[in-house]
């Protein structure tokens, strides 16, 4: 799976101490839930809802072992895209921003009164680990973490849209080819300009400040997941920067966490994806998982059956006793009752 590269461990992990996001619903990330958070409709916007938009997507956290990925979209005026975002704020790819940066750029966000409150709306898509894994891990029909993206993507501007956002251009960072994802997203909205670019979160100012969006709620969810180990003295450190990093294989904290804090049954919990090659190896490594032979129900005309719990047993010839959990709810009636 990617990987980032070793120079940006530093921006990627989590600052401690920083704004909580709106878009962090402790409850669903702790059950290891994927879920949806849009912000209401800014003001500029609501009161004219024929003002020409800009849109722009990117994500967050593809690479990591630990934690969910998140997908963020932005959208405001198409006349204030570049002096409100690029001149103002100096909103630029997330990656390049310090994390104490990006954290006061979505406060500013969500402060109202601030010029970005009343002209900006943004979406995040959290998709868990767990349902991440799942998806990659069925099988038949492999739900691949590109078919992922592209779906999670797809659902966030079609939600944009049902807001009745008059969305005249959007503009999103490639997953694999740039041709191939944008001639299916102009198939899907027709009437849209859109623009599917490399490195697009350093060209658009809409994309960069999807991708910080994105990058501050990855942030904080992985301090809560963080957190839940810690009350039950698991965490052995202060924060998640400190305890397992960035959350990435490359990261050297991340890596000793997960050695560290292994169950031989379970593993990990719903913060991690097991689909990734980091999980599989650890749990594979000799002497380090406890090794489960499931029945094969299909193939094994012995293994028991639902329906053997909801039958009554044959008695026994010498003891005349019944099996107690096939005979729970009583023994059928004979022909000779009748």
């Amino acid at each position: 799976m990617d990987e980032t590269e070793p120079q940006n461990i530093a921006q990627e992990t989590p600052a401690g101490g920083v704004f909580i996001a709106p878009s962090i619903h402790e409850h669903a990330i702790l059950a290891g839930a994927s879920y949806t958070h849009h912000t209401s409709l800014p003001e500029l916007i609501a009161k004219d809802p024929s003002t020409p938009c800009v849109l722009g997507v990117d994500e967050a956290g593809r690479g990591p072992v630990l934690g969910p990925m998140v997908y963020g979209i932005f959208y405001l005026p198409l006349s204030n895209h570049h002096s409100l975002l690029a001149s103002t704020h100096h909103f630029d790819d997330s990656k390049v921003l310090t994390p104490a940066v990006r954290s006061s750029l979505v406060q500013q966000l969500c402060t109202e009164g601030t010029d970005l409150y009343q002209a900006c709306g943004w979406a995040t898509r959290v998709m868990s680990a767990r349902d991440i894994s799942a998806g990659m891990l069925k099988p038949a029909g492999t739900y691949n973490l590109n078919a992922q993206a592209m779906d999670a993507t797809i659902d966030l501007i079609k939600e944009v849209f049902a807001k009745g956002v008059n969305v005249q251009e959007i503009y999103i960072d490639t997953i694999g080819s740039p041709q191939v994802y944008q001639q299916k997203l102009e198939r899907i909205f027709p009437t849209t300009m859109i623009t599917v670019a490399k490195k697009a979160d350093s060209l658009y100012p809409c994309v960069s400040a999807a991708s910080v969006c994105a990058k501050v709620t990855r942030d904080d969810a992985l301090e809560v997941c963080y957190k839940a180990y810690d009350s039950k003295g698991a965490g052995n450190a202060d924060s998640s920067a400190e305890g397992w990093g960035s959350g990435y294989p490359s990261d050297a904290r991340c890596t000793t966490w997960l050695k560290g804090n292994m169950d031989s049954v379970f593993g990990w919990g719903p913060e991690c994806r097991f689909s990734w090659g980091t999980a599989k190896d650890l749990l594979d490594a000799k002497g380090a998982g406890v090794k489960v032979d499931w029945p094969d129900v299909d193939g094994d005309d012995e293994a028991m059956r639902v329906t053997d719990f909801f039958l009554a047993g044959k008695a026994d010839e010498q003891s005349g006793e019944f099996d107690e959990l096939a005979s729970w709810f009583g023994r059928p009636v004979t022909e000779a009752v009748f």
